[in-house]
């Protein structure tokens, strides 16, 4: 995203076409997720880790490369098809080579790379492709994927317990409406948080008054929060999923309703940032542990589609609040929009946990 501008001048194309490469991505992960998790369904599971990163190296090597914008268009939907399936089956590996009573801790640790990611990754990816061009970060990117393909060479077990799978029982999964509930509150989870988000930084900007510079700042502290975040969700999650599912959903309306009146002063918006950042991915792993253990008879499918409900989330917040602005709400009144659809994502966890209990079914938590 930093590099939009750099790509666009470079391409002949114009921002909002660049911008598209980001959300091309997006759905990429969205519609490719489910495809490529049931292609491999009843590969090895190190095989089949192996060669998703192979294809994320060979897609972010043809992003630095590409000679057009319809090639690197292309590259970044072959990259984005790997990307669902791959946190969807490392979900599950990570979750199977830990003790039961630390499965949820285990996928948040392999989430914590993500949220190191933003913090470390978005901005230090920015400032290489500002001082070297912009597929010079590709090509680092492309090195960092060789480097984790030999960690997971070395660390992974050759043999990895598995399932076997077969069509219709990773479809079948999709009749179940516990497992269609944690789906639809990962997407009302992350609709909360990019509705806000994605205009963070012309809220920090015009509204509570911070330098550029500053915002490079805030958003490093926004990230560190993501990463305190995900560790105290997976702890919570091994301890009580749903029980602590519901107390974070509400946690987020209040912190939220709270940032807008602090969004004005410089240091109370900072404090609320970085909480902000804690509560959005606490809930990471309680869902990630309740997707697959709802959907026990495909697991990785399951898995994979919650990574592609995360960012269809991530879509259509970004949507609804460039509406709301569109529609003349001022950037005050983005985080009503942030409270409205974790409210959404709070009464659909509440009718589930509901439903389980009437159904005698056993929620997890």
């Amino acid at each position: 995203m930093g590099l939009l501008p750099d790509v666009a001048r470079d391409l002949s194309v114009t921002i909002p076409a660049a911008g598209m490469l980001v959300s091309a991505y997006a759905l990429g992960v969205t519609i490719g997720a489910p495809i490529v998790a049931i292609a491999v369904a009843n590969m090895p599971r190190k095989k089949a880790l192996m060669s998703l990163i192979g294809v994320f190296i060979v897609g972010n090597l043809l992003c630095a490369i590409a000679p057009g914008y319809a090639v690197l268009m292309a590259a970044r939907i072959v990259t984005a098809f790997c990307h669902g399936a791959f946190f969807g089956i490392g979900s599950v590996v990570a979750a199977g080579l830990v003790a039961p009573n630390r499965r949820a801790q285990a996928i948040a640790l392999m989430f914590t790379g993500l949220t190191l990611a933003n913090v470390l990754g978005v901005p230090l990816g920015t400032a290489l492709g500002q001082l070297a061009g912009w597929r010079a970060t590709f090509w680092a990117v492309t090195g960092i994927g060789v480097l984790a393909a030999i960690a997971l060479a070395i660390c992974l077990p050759a043999k990895i317990d598995m399932q076997k799978a077969s069509l219709v029982h990773e479809f079948t999964v999709l009749k179940n409406p516990q497992v269609l509930a944690v789906l639809g509150i990962s997407a009302l989870g992350s609709a909360s948080l990019f509705s806000v988000f994605t205009y963070i930084t012309p809220i920090l900007e015009d509204v509570t008054g911070f330098t550029p510079h500053a915002v490079t700042f805030v958003l490093l502290l926004f990230g560190l929060g993501l990463t305190v975040g995900s560790t105290a969700g997976g702890k919570l999650a091994d301890w009580r999923a749903m029980p602590s599912l519901v107390a974070i959903l509400c946690a987020i309306c209040v912190i939220l309703t709270i940032f807008a009146g602090t969004m004005h002063m410089e240091y109370p918006a900072m404090i609320t940032i970085f909480l902000w950042g804690v509560l959005v991915f606490a809930i990471v792993p309680p869902l990630q542990i309740m997707v697959v253990d709802r959907a026990s008879a495909a697991p990785n499918l399951a898995s994979t589609l919650n990574q592609g409900a995360f960012n269809l989330g991530n879509a259509t917040g970004a949507w609804l609040g460039g509406a709301a602005i569109g529609a003349g709400v001022p950037l005050t009144s983005l985080p009503w929009v942030g409270v409205t659809m974790a409210i959404c994502a709070l009464a659909l966890t509440l009718w589930s946990m509901s439903a389980g209990r009437r159904d005698g079914m056993i929620v997890a938590g």
